[in-house]
């Protein structure tokens, strides 16, 4: 049985987490060669494409120092299809009793998305402490992060904020102690893949690497 916590510990380690669309299985290998070159060991393929299982297997086999996770993970079935190609971990935009029970049943590290006190609380009531907030910048930023989570304060919460994350705000969320990671769509966007701009994807993720050290002081 894998270590659940190791595995969110070493996903969130960079504080970043790339979150990518990915809708050519030939892409895979130059996508994960760009973001290891830059020193970021993970990402998270979205569920957005029908190729994102065969992507996460791709990855997962041919380049084992990536640690790869599945987003977008919807359904038992979903998580079923992350957890037979490779992934080590999953992220859902929201919260569900049958996504929890499945990946308790399955003993899976899996991150649910939380927007709401009702939803920590959720969370908290079967053993989740890490969840994604999303859409983070939409949904009021920081300063709401900060109030839904303000009344769990003993229960040493994480969250992953995803959605209006940037460049520019990266190093305010990673300065905030209960941020564990920042999920970014911009360091490897879809049209980026599409027009195969590794370079731009490594210089993007080379930026965001060297912007988490320097807020978070290492």
């Amino acid at each position: 049985m894998p270590d659940i916590q190791a595995t969110l510990r070493a996903a969130t380690a960079s504080g970043v987490i790339p979150v990518v669309e990915v809708e050519a299985v030939a892409d895979a290998d130059a996508l994960a060669e760009a973001l290891l070159e830059a020193g970021l060991g993970v990402v998270e393929v979205t569920f957005r494409t029908h190729a994102a299982a065969e992507i996460i297997a791709r990855i997962v086999q041919r380049h084992p120092a990536m640690l790869v996770g599945a987003g977008t993970v919807l359904s038992p079935a979903d998580l079923s299809r992350a957890i037979d190609a490779g992934a080590q971990f999953a992220l859902a935009p929201g919260l569900s009793r049958p996504m929890l029970d499945a990946a308790a049943d399955a003993g899976f590290a899996y991150v649910p998305g939380a927007m709401t006190p009702s939803e920590i609380q959720a969370g908290l009531e079967v053993g989740i402490s890490t969840f994604k907030f999303f859409p983070a910048m939409p949904a009021g930023g920081l300063s709401f992060l900060r109030s839904i989570s303000a009344p769990f304060r003993l229960h040493d919460l994480r969250f992953i904020p995803t959605g209006g994350v940037s460049i520019a705000n990266l190093a305010d969320w990673l300065g905030e102690p209960a941020v564990a990671a920042v999920g970014g769509t911009w360091i490897a966007s879809r049209d980026m893949i599409r027009d195969g701009d590794w370079a731009g994807i490594r210089r993007n993720a080379e930026e965001a690497v060297r912007l988490a050290r320097q807020a978070r002081g290492s």
